[in-house]
Protein backbone atom coordinates (compact mmCIF):
# COMPACT_ATOMS: atom_id res chain seq x y z
CA UNK A 1 0.00 0.00 0.00
CA UNK A 2 1.38 3.54 -1.01
CA UNK A 3 1.33 6.67 1.13
CA UNK A 4 3.37 9.69 1.11
CA UNK A 5 6.28 9.52 3.05
CA UNK A 6 5.01 12.13 5.26
CA UNK A 7 2.48 9.31 7.01
CA UNK A 8 5.15 6.49 7.84
CA UNK A 9 5.90 7.52 11.23
CA UNK A 10 2.08 7.42 12.32
CA UNK A 11 1.52 4.10 10.37
CA UNK A 12 4.38 2.66 12.52
CA UNK A 13 3.22 3.98 15.71
CA UNK A 14 -0.84 4.75 15.28
CA UNK A 15 -2.25 3.43 12.81
CA UNK A 16 -5.75 3.57 13.97
CA UNK A 17 -5.41 7.64 14.02
CA UNK A 18 -4.31 7.41 10.13
CA UNK A 19 -7.73 4.61 9.56
CA UNK A 20 -10.03 7.45 11.94
CA UNK A 21 -9.15 10.34 9.85
CA UNK A 22 -8.87 9.41 6.84
CA UNK A 23 -12.31 7.87 6.94
CA UNK A 24 -13.59 11.45 8.12
CA UNK A 25 -11.58 12.80 4.89
CA UNK A 26 -13.48 10.20 2.51
CA UNK A 27 -17.04 11.33 4.23
CA UNK A 28 -16.82 14.78 6.18
CA UNK A 29 -15.03 16.83 3.70
CA UNK A 30 -15.56 20.29 3.82
CA UNK A 31 -17.20 20.44 -0.14
CA UNK A 32 -19.83 17.91 0.76
CA UNK A 33 -20.84 19.40 4.51
CA UNK A 34 -21.17 22.71 3.10
CA UNK A 35 -23.20 21.09 -0.19
CA UNK A 36 -25.45 19.51 2.27
CA UNK A 37 -26.07 22.61 4.56
CA UNK A 38 -26.72 24.26 1.06
CA UNK A 39 -29.79 21.41 0.18
CA UNK A 40 -31.46 21.08 3.39
CA UNK A 41 -31.41 24.14 4.91
CA UNK A 42 -33.74 26.75 4.68
CA UNK A 43 -33.56 29.56 7.07
CA UNK A 44 -29.68 30.05 7.26
CA UNK A 45 -26.74 30.60 4.56
CA UNK A 46 -23.73 29.83 4.42
CA UNK A 47 -22.12 33.87 3.60
CA UNK A 48 -18.76 33.92 5.06
CA UNK A 49 -18.62 31.35 7.56
CA UNK A 50 -19.19 28.29 6.26
CA UNK A 51 -21.44 25.34 7.78
CA UNK A 52 -17.88 22.95 7.45
CA UNK A 53 -15.74 25.43 9.95
CA UNK A 54 -18.31 25.36 12.28
CA UNK A 55 -18.50 21.17 12.34
CA UNK A 56 -14.99 21.51 11.88
CA UNK A 57 -14.85 23.26 15.46
CA UNK A 58 -17.30 21.57 17.29
CA UNK A 59 -15.86 17.93 15.74
CA UNK A 60 -12.53 18.95 17.84
CA UNK A 61 -14.48 19.28 21.12
CA UNK A 62 -16.66 16.20 20.86
CA UNK A 63 -13.64 13.91 20.27
CA UNK A 64 -12.21 15.41 22.92
CA UNK A 65 -8.52 17.07 21.24
CA UNK A 66 -10.10 20.25 22.19
CA UNK A 67 -11.68 21.14 25.89
CA UNK A 68 -14.19 23.72 24.41
CA UNK A 69 -15.65 25.39 21.18
CA UNK A 70 -13.88 28.88 22.49
CA UNK A 71 -10.31 26.79 22.70
CA UNK A 72 -10.91 25.22 19.04
CA UNK A 73 -11.46 28.74 17.99
CA UNK A 74 -8.42 30.12 19.24
CA UNK A 75 -6.55 26.67 17.90
CA UNK A 76 -7.64 27.92 14.27
CA UNK A 77 -8.79 31.53 14.53
CA UNK A 78 -5.76 32.59 11.85
CA UNK A 79 -7.60 29.85 9.40
CA UNK A 80 -11.26 31.81 10.04
CA UNK A 81 -11.93 35.70 9.38
CA UNK A 82 -14.74 35.33 11.74
CA UNK A 83 -15.36 36.20 15.56
CA UNK A 84 -16.16 33.29 18.02
CA UNK A 85 -19.73 34.94 18.72
CA UNK A 86 -20.20 34.66 14.95
CA UNK A 87 -19.46 31.01 14.98
CA UNK A 88 -21.58 30.52 18.11
CA UNK A 89 -24.91 32.73 16.43
CA UNK A 90 -24.16 30.25 13.47
CA UNK A 91 -24.46 27.24 15.85
CA UNK A 92 -27.04 28.40 17.39
CA UNK A 93 -29.73 28.66 14.01
CA UNK A 94 -28.43 25.23 12.47
CA UNK A 95 -31.48 23.80 12.15
CA UNK A 96 -32.73 20.09 12.81
CA UNK A 97 -33.02 19.08 9.47
CA UNK A 98 -29.66 19.77 8.80
CA UNK A 99 -28.58 17.90 12.19
CA UNK A 100 -30.31 14.96 10.91
CA UNK A 101 -29.72 14.85 7.46
CA UNK A 102 -25.95 14.80 8.66
CA UNK A 103 -25.96 11.65 10.27
CA UNK A 104 -28.09 9.99 7.47
CA UNK A 105 -25.97 10.71 4.81
CA UNK A 106 -22.63 9.88 6.14
CA UNK A 107 -24.41 6.96 7.65
CA UNK A 108 -24.92 5.36 4.58
CA UNK A 109 -21.41 6.01 3.27
CA UNK A 110 -19.72 4.49 6.03
CA UNK A 111 -22.35 1.43 5.96
CA UNK A 112 -20.88 0.52 2.39
CA UNK A 113 -17.28 0.96 3.86
CA UNK A 114 -18.33 -1.22 6.74
CA UNK A 115 -20.01 -4.25 4.27
CA UNK A 116 -16.63 -3.77 1.95
CA UNK A 117 -14.55 -4.95 5.19
CA UNK A 118 -16.49 -8.19 5.00
CA UNK A 119 -17.33 -7.41 9.19
CA UNK A 120 -20.81 -7.32 8.75
CA UNK A 121 -22.26 -8.64 11.78
CA UNK A 122 -24.90 -11.92 11.69
CA UNK A 123 -26.94 -9.48 14.53
CA UNK A 124 -29.48 -10.48 17.30
CA UNK A 125 -32.19 -12.20 15.19
CA UNK A 126 -30.44 -14.93 12.39
CA UNK A 127 -31.81 -13.95 8.90
CA UNK A 128 -33.56 -10.63 9.48
CA UNK A 129 -32.85 -6.92 8.91
CA UNK A 130 -32.75 -5.98 12.45
CA UNK A 131 -32.87 -2.04 13.33
CA UNK A 132 -32.45 -1.01 17.70
CA UNK A 133 -35.03 2.22 18.43
CA UNK A 134 -34.40 4.09 21.68
CA UNK A 135 -34.72 7.67 22.70
CA UNK A 136 -32.26 9.44 24.33
CA UNK A 137 -32.66 13.36 26.48
CA UNK A 138 -29.91 15.75 26.37
CA UNK A 139 -28.65 16.31 30.24
CA UNK A 140 -29.13 20.37 31.43
CA UNK A 141 -27.28 22.89 29.68
CA UNK A 142 -25.13 25.78 32.21
CA UNK A 143 -27.41 28.72 32.62
CA UNK A 144 -25.74 30.72 30.31
CA UNK A 145 -29.07 32.12 27.85
CA UNK A 146 -30.16 35.44 29.69
CA UNK A 147 -33.66 34.04 30.49
CA UNK A 148 -32.03 31.20 32.33
CA UNK A 149 -30.04 33.08 34.69
CA UNK A 150 -32.43 33.29 37.39
CA UNK A 151 -34.16 30.14 37.01
CA UNK A 152 -32.33 27.45 39.55
CA UNK A 153 -34.04 24.09 37.49
CA UNK A 154 -31.51 22.63 34.75
CA UNK A 155 -32.37 23.79 31.56
CA UNK A 156 -33.29 21.11 29.46
CA UNK A 157 -31.65 21.44 25.22
CA UNK A 158 -34.15 18.41 23.77
CA UNK A 159 -34.18 15.21 23.05
CA UNK A 160 -33.17 12.26 19.97
CA UNK A 161 -34.82 8.95 19.09
CA UNK A 162 -31.49 7.20 17.00
CA UNK A 163 -32.11 4.05 15.57
CA UNK A 164 -28.94 1.89 15.75
CA UNK A 165 -28.04 -1.05 13.04
CA UNK A 166 -26.46 -3.98 14.75
CA UNK A 167 -25.26 -5.39 11.83
CA UNK A 168 -22.72 -2.70 11.14
CA UNK A 169 -22.66 -1.13 14.63
CA UNK A 170 -23.67 2.51 13.02
CA UNK A 171 -26.57 4.56 14.42
CA UNK A 172 -27.62 4.82 10.93
CA UNK A 173 -30.34 7.77 11.98
CA UNK A 174 -31.24 10.39 14.41
CA UNK A 175 -34.42 12.18 14.68
CA UNK A 176 -34.09 15.32 16.65
CA UNK A 177 -36.62 17.82 19.22
CA UNK A 178 -35.60 21.49 20.57
CA UNK A 179 -38.23 20.59 23.55
CA UNK A 180 -37.47 18.90 26.29
CA UNK A 181 -40.77 18.21 27.40
CA UNK A 182 -42.19 17.38 24.27
CA UNK A 183 -43.64 13.92 23.78
CA UNK A 184 -41.75 11.44 22.38
CA UNK A 185 -44.64 9.75 20.38
CA UNK A 186 -45.30 12.28 17.34
CA UNK A 187 -41.34 11.32 16.77
CA UNK A 188 -42.11 7.68 16.75
CA UNK A 189 -44.80 8.09 13.75
CA UNK A 190 -41.39 9.97 12.17
CA UNK A 191 -39.53 6.27 12.35
CA UNK A 192 -41.88 4.88 9.97
CA UNK A 193 -40.75 6.72 6.89
CA UNK A 194 -37.37 4.72 8.04
CA UNK A 195 -39.03 1.37 8.09
CA UNK A 196 -38.33 -1.38 5.03
CA UNK A 197 -40.13 -4.40 4.25
CA UNK A 198 -38.86 -7.26 5.87
CA UNK A 199 -36.87 -5.74 8.70
CA UNK A 200 -37.45 -6.69 12.39
CA UNK A 201 -37.61 -3.34 14.83
CA UNK A 202 -36.46 -3.74 18.33
CA UNK A 203 -37.46 -1.21 21.24
CA UNK A 204 -39.03 -0.24 24.58
CA UNK A 205 -42.19 -0.34 25.76
CA UNK A 206 -42.05 3.43 25.34
CA UNK A 207 -42.89 2.41 21.28
CA UNK A 208 -45.63 0.57 22.35
CA UNK A 209 -48.76 2.47 20.44
CA UNK A 210 -51.19 1.14 18.18
CA UNK A 211 -50.26 3.35 15.66
CA UNK A 212 -46.95 2.46 15.31
CA UNK A 213 -47.00 -1.38 15.44
CA UNK A 214 -49.56 -1.15 13.23
CA UNK A 215 -47.58 0.87 11.32
CA UNK A 216 -44.58 -1.61 10.95
CA UNK A 217 -47.19 -4.33 10.50
CA UNK A 218 -49.02 -2.22 7.40
CA UNK A 219 -45.14 -1.77 5.86
CA UNK A 220 -45.02 -5.58 6.06
CA UNK A 221 -42.15 -5.42 8.24
CA UNK A 222 -41.87 -7.01 12.01
CA UNK A 223 -41.43 -5.66 15.07
CA UNK A 224 -40.79 -7.13 18.88
CA UNK A 225 -41.50 -3.94 21.62
CA UNK A 226 -42.13 -4.83 24.93
CA UNK A 227 -46.18 -3.88 25.93
CA UNK A 228 -46.45 -0.54 27.84
CA UNK A 229 -49.18 -0.96 30.79
CA UNK A 230 -51.69 1.36 29.06
CA UNK A 231 -51.69 -1.22 25.71
CA UNK A 232 -54.65 -3.10 26.40
CA UNK A 233 -55.36 -5.91 24.22
CA UNK A 234 -58.02 -9.36 23.64
CA UNK A 235 -55.94 -12.39 24.90
CA UNK A 236 -56.97 -15.23 22.45
CA UNK A 237 -56.10 -18.60 23.63
CA UNK A 238 -54.12 -19.91 26.64
CA UNK A 239 -50.94 -18.86 27.92
CA UNK A 240 -48.22 -21.83 27.08
CA UNK A 241 -44.81 -22.53 28.47
CA UNK A 242 -42.65 -23.00 25.28
CA UNK A 243 -38.96 -23.29 27.15
CA UNK A 244 -36.51 -21.58 28.97
CA UNK A 245 -33.60 -19.28 28.42
CA UNK A 246 -30.50 -17.66 30.85
CA UNK A 247 -32.56 -14.96 32.46
CA UNK A 248 -35.67 -17.12 32.97
CA UNK A 249 -38.84 -18.98 31.44
CA UNK A 250 -40.94 -18.15 28.27
CA UNK A 251 -44.12 -18.03 27.80
CA UNK A 252 -46.38 -17.36 24.76
CA UNK A 253 -50.14 -16.57 23.80
CA UNK A 254 -51.59 -14.57 21.41
CA UNK A 255 -53.42 -10.93 21.81
CA UNK A 256 -56.10 -9.32 19.82
CA UNK A 257 -55.46 -5.69 19.73
CA UNK A 258 -57.96 -2.79 18.07
CA UNK A 259 -57.00 0.06 16.28
CA UNK A 260 -58.59 3.61 17.10
CA UNK A 261 -59.88 2.97 13.93
CA UNK A 262 -61.76 -0.18 14.32
CA UNK A 263 -58.81 -2.51 13.01
CA UNK A 264 -58.02 -5.85 14.52
CA UNK A 265 -54.01 -7.00 14.79
CA UNK A 266 -53.66 -10.14 16.42
CA UNK A 267 -50.00 -10.21 17.59
CA UNK A 268 -48.00 -12.90 19.72
CA UNK A 269 -46.98 -12.22 23.20
CA UNK A 270 -43.93 -13.66 24.70
CA UNK A 271 -43.63 -13.22 28.03
CA UNK A 272 -40.71 -13.33 29.39
CA UNK A 273 -40.83 -14.50 33.58
CA UNK A 274 -37.33 -13.63 35.13
CA UNK A 275 -35.49 -15.40 37.69
CA UNK A 276 -34.16 -11.82 38.98
CA UNK A 277 -36.93 -8.77 38.95
CA UNK A 278 -35.98 -5.82 36.85
CA UNK A 279 -34.58 -2.45 38.12
CA UNK A 280 -37.86 -1.42 38.28
CA UNK A 281 -39.09 -4.15 40.26
CA UNK A 282 -40.68 -6.12 37.09
CA UNK A 283 -40.85 -9.88 37.34
CA UNK A 284 -42.39 -10.80 34.12
CA UNK A 285 -41.69 -9.15 30.60
CA UNK A 286 -43.97 -8.67 27.71
CA UNK A 287 -42.70 -8.62 24.31
CA UNK A 288 -45.15 -8.03 21.77
CA UNK A 289 -44.55 -9.45 17.52
CA UNK A 290 -45.52 -10.27 14.92
CA UNK A 291 -42.93 -12.37 13.26
CA UNK A 292 -44.48 -15.89 12.14
CA UNK A 293 -44.56 -18.92 14.03
CA UNK A 294 -41.30 -20.30 12.59
CA UNK A 295 -38.98 -18.26 15.03
CA UNK A 296 -39.76 -19.65 18.42
CA UNK A 297 -40.95 -17.70 21.13
CA UNK A 298 -37.29 -18.35 22.95
CA UNK A 299 -35.21 -16.61 20.12
CA UNK A 300 -37.42 -13.33 20.43
CA UNK A 301 -36.85 -13.06 23.68
CA UNK A 302 -33.20 -13.42 23.77
CA UNK A 303 -33.24 -10.87 20.65
CA UNK A 304 -35.33 -8.35 22.42
CA UNK A 305 -32.34 -8.44 25.42
CA UNK A 306 -29.97 -7.28 22.38
CA UNK A 307 -31.57 -3.89 23.61
CA UNK A 308 -28.65 -3.28 25.50
CA UNK A 309 -26.29 -2.56 22.40
CA UNK A 310 -28.06 1.05 21.50
CA UNK A 311 -27.85 1.98 25.40
CA UNK A 312 -24.57 1.14 24.72
CA UNK A 313 -23.79 2.94 22.36
CA UNK A 314 -24.94 6.18 24.41
CA UNK A 315 -22.82 5.86 27.16
CA UNK A 316 -20.14 5.34 24.74
CA UNK A 317 -21.55 8.68 23.11
CA UNK A 318 -21.44 10.02 26.77
CA UNK A 319 -18.29 9.20 28.41
CA UNK A 320 -16.02 8.22 25.48
CA UNK A 321 -16.98 11.23 23.08
CA UNK A 322 -18.43 14.46 24.48
CA UNK A 323 -22.05 14.41 22.59
CA UNK A 324 -23.76 16.48 25.65
CA UNK A 325 -22.03 19.57 25.36
CA UNK A 326 -23.82 21.79 28.60
CA UNK A 327 -21.78 25.40 27.27
CA UNK A 328 -24.42 25.54 24.10
CA UNK A 329 -27.45 26.83 25.71
CA UNK A 330 -29.27 26.96 22.23
CA UNK A 331 -31.16 23.47 22.23
CA UNK A 332 -30.13 23.99 17.93
CA UNK A 333 -26.25 24.01 18.71
CA UNK A 334 -26.86 21.26 21.83
CA UNK A 335 -28.56 18.86 19.27
CA UNK A 336 -26.28 19.34 16.79
CA UNK A 337 -23.01 18.85 18.80
CA UNK A 338 -25.04 15.51 19.35
CA UNK A 339 -25.33 14.85 16.18
CA UNK A 340 -21.88 15.51 15.24
CA UNK A 341 -20.84 13.12 18.22
CA UNK A 342 -22.91 10.37 16.65
CA UNK A 343 -20.78 11.07 13.21
CA UNK A 344 -17.86 10.54 14.87
CA UNK A 345 -19.12 7.66 16.70
CA UNK A 346 -20.04 6.10 13.16
CA UNK A 347 -16.53 6.76 12.11
CA UNK A 348 -15.16 4.55 15.07
CA UNK A 349 -17.07 1.72 14.40
CA UNK A 350 -15.84 1.64 10.48
CA UNK A 351 -12.08 1.84 12.20
CA UNK A 352 -13.54 -1.42 14.49
CA UNK A 353 -14.79 -3.67 11.70
CA UNK A 354 -11.51 -2.83 9.57
CA UNK A 355 -10.30 -4.18 12.79
CA UNK A 356 -12.37 -7.18 13.43
CA UNK A 357 -11.98 -8.18 9.74
CA UNK A 358 -8.46 -8.47 10.56
CA UNK A 359 -8.11 -9.66 13.79
CA UNK A 360 -9.72 -12.80 15.43
CA UNK A 361 -9.96 -11.37 18.91
CA UNK A 362 -10.93 -7.93 18.16
CA UNK A 363 -14.17 -10.41 16.05
CA UNK A 364 -14.71 -12.65 19.53
CA UNK A 365 -15.93 -8.73 21.13
CA UNK A 366 -18.10 -8.33 19.39
CA UNK A 367 -22.00 -9.83 20.29
CA UNK A 368 -24.43 -9.72 18.26
CA UNK A 369 -26.44 -12.17 20.08
CA UNK A 370 -26.88 -13.28 23.85
CA UNK A 371 -29.33 -12.88 26.70
CA UNK A 372 -26.96 -10.42 28.25
CA UNK A 373 -23.86 -7.93 27.92
CA UNK A 374 -20.89 -10.05 27.29
CA UNK A 375 -17.22 -9.20 29.14
CA UNK A 376 -15.73 -6.99 26.23
CA UNK A 377 -12.14 -7.57 25.56
CA UNK A 378 -11.56 -4.63 22.90
CA UNK A 379 -11.53 -1.25 24.25
CA UNK A 380 -13.97 1.53 22.69
CA UNK A 381 -12.30 3.90 25.37
CA UNK A 382 -8.51 3.54 24.61
CA UNK A 383 -9.39 3.25 20.81
CA UNK A 384 -11.02 7.06 21.17
CA UNK A 385 -8.32 8.01 23.56
CA UNK A 386 -5.64 7.10 20.94
CA UNK A 387 -6.93 9.17 18.25
CA UNK A 388 -7.66 12.40 20.40
CA UNK A 389 -4.36 11.75 21.72
CA UNK A 390 -2.71 11.62 18.52
CA UNK A 391 -4.68 13.99 16.19
CA UNK A 392 -2.49 17.48 18.12
CA UNK A 393 0.44 15.96 16.55
CA UNK A 394 -0.61 14.39 13.21
CA UNK A 395 -2.69 17.68 12.30
CA UNK A 396 0.57 19.54 12.50
CA UNK A 397 2.63 17.12 10.88
CA UNK A 398 0.64 16.01 7.66
CA UNK A 399 -1.10 19.07 6.07
CA UNK A 400 -4.86 18.56 4.78
CA UNK A 401 -3.42 18.38 1.18
CA UNK A 402 -2.01 15.37 1.53
CA UNK A 403 -4.84 13.75 3.20
CA UNK A 404 -7.16 14.96 0.44
CA UNK A 405 -4.77 13.10 -1.89
CA UNK A 406 -4.85 10.11 -0.11
CA UNK A 407 -8.25 9.30 1.21
CA UNK A 408 -11.32 11.97 -0.34
CA UNK A 409 -11.49 10.64 -3.69
CA UNK A 410 -11.74 6.76 -3.16
CA UNK A 411 -14.97 4.54 -3.68
CA UNK A 412 -15.91 2.26 -0.48
CA UNK A 413 -14.28 -0.55 -1.41
CA UNK A 414 -10.66 0.96 -2.43
CA UNK A 415 -11.55 3.15 1.23
CA UNK A 416 -11.79 -0.44 2.54
CA UNK A 417 -8.64 -1.89 1.13
CA UNK A 418 -6.65 0.85 2.43
CA UNK A 419 -8.70 0.76 6.01
CA UNK A 420 -7.87 -3.26 5.65
CA UNK A 421 -4.36 -3.05 4.99
CA UNK A 422 -3.71 -0.20 7.90
CA UNK A 423 -5.82 -2.49 10.43
CA UNK A 424 -3.11 -5.24 9.87
CA UNK A 425 -0.28 -3.29 11.07
CA UNK A 426 -2.61 -2.38 14.62
CA UNK A 427 -1.07 -3.98 17.39
CA UNK A 428 -4.60 -4.94 19.16
CA UNK A 429 -3.20 -5.59 22.29
CA UNK A 430 -2.80 -2.46 23.32
CA UNK A 431 -6.74 -1.91 23.28
CA UNK A 432 -7.33 -4.89 24.99
CA UNK A 433 -8.99 -4.35 28.52
CA UNK A 434 -9.43 -6.99 31.15
CA UNK A 435 -12.67 -9.62 30.98
CA UNK A 436 -14.99 -8.58 33.74
CA UNK A 437 -17.27 -11.22 35.52
CA UNK A 438 -21.30 -10.85 35.79
CA UNK A 439 -21.53 -8.22 38.74
CA UNK A 440 -23.81 -9.14 41.77
CA UNK A 441 -26.65 -7.06 42.21
CA UNK A 442 -26.56 -5.53 45.87
CA UNK A 443 -30.49 -6.90 47.58
CA UNK A 444 -30.09 -4.47 50.73
CA UNK A 445 -28.66 -1.33 50.85
CA UNK A 446 -25.66 -0.64 53.09
CA UNK A 447 -26.58 1.06 56.03
CA UNK A 448 -24.20 4.13 56.68
CA UNK A 449 -22.56 4.41 60.57
CA UNK A 450 -21.19 7.76 60.12
CA UNK A 451 -22.20 10.57 58.14
CA UNK A 452 -20.88 14.43 57.52
CA UNK A 453 -17.43 13.09 58.97
CA UNK A 454 -14.55 12.11 57.15
CA UNK A 455 -11.45 9.20 58.18
CA UNK A 456 -8.53 7.90 57.33
CA UNK A 457 -8.42 4.86 55.31
CA UNK A 458 -4.82 4.08 55.94
CA UNK A 459 -6.14 3.65 59.70
CA UNK A 460 -9.12 1.72 58.48
CA UNK A 461 -6.67 -0.42 56.75
CA UNK A 462 -4.15 -0.73 59.86
CA UNK A 463 -7.16 -1.57 61.36
CA UNK A 464 -8.44 -4.06 59.25
CA UNK A 465 -4.17 -5.88 59.28
CA UNK A 466 -5.22 -5.70 63.16
CA UNK A 467 -2.01 -3.17 63.83
CA UNK A 468 -2.48 0.06 66.22
CA UNK A 469 -1.63 3.31 64.83
CA UNK A 470 0.05 5.80 67.16
CA UNK A 471 -1.05 9.80 66.85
Amino acid sequence: MVFDEVFEPFIDESPVSVMFRGTLEAVFSSERLDQLFENVAERQYCGELAFSTCAELLSLVVTRIQPSVHAAYRKKRDDINVSVRSIYNKLSGIESAVSEHLVRETAADLKSIVEETGAVLPGPLAGYDVRIADGNHLSGTQHRLKELRAIGDAPLPGHTVAVLNPHVELVEDLIVCRDGYASQKPIYIRLLDQVRRGQCWIADRDYSTLNFLGGIAQRKAYFVIRQHGSLKGQPVGRRRRVGRIDTGVVYEQDLRLTTTEGEELTVRRVTLKLDEPTRDGDAELHLLTNLPKKVSASKIAVAYASRWQIETAFAKLTTVLKCELNTLGYPEAALFGFCLAVVMYNAMSVVLAALRAKHPEVAASSTGTGTAKKATTFSFYYLADEISGVARGMAIAIPTAHWTSAFANLTPKQLAKKLLWLASRVNVDEFLANPYGPQQRTKKKRKMTTRGRNVSTYRILQKRAGKTVHR
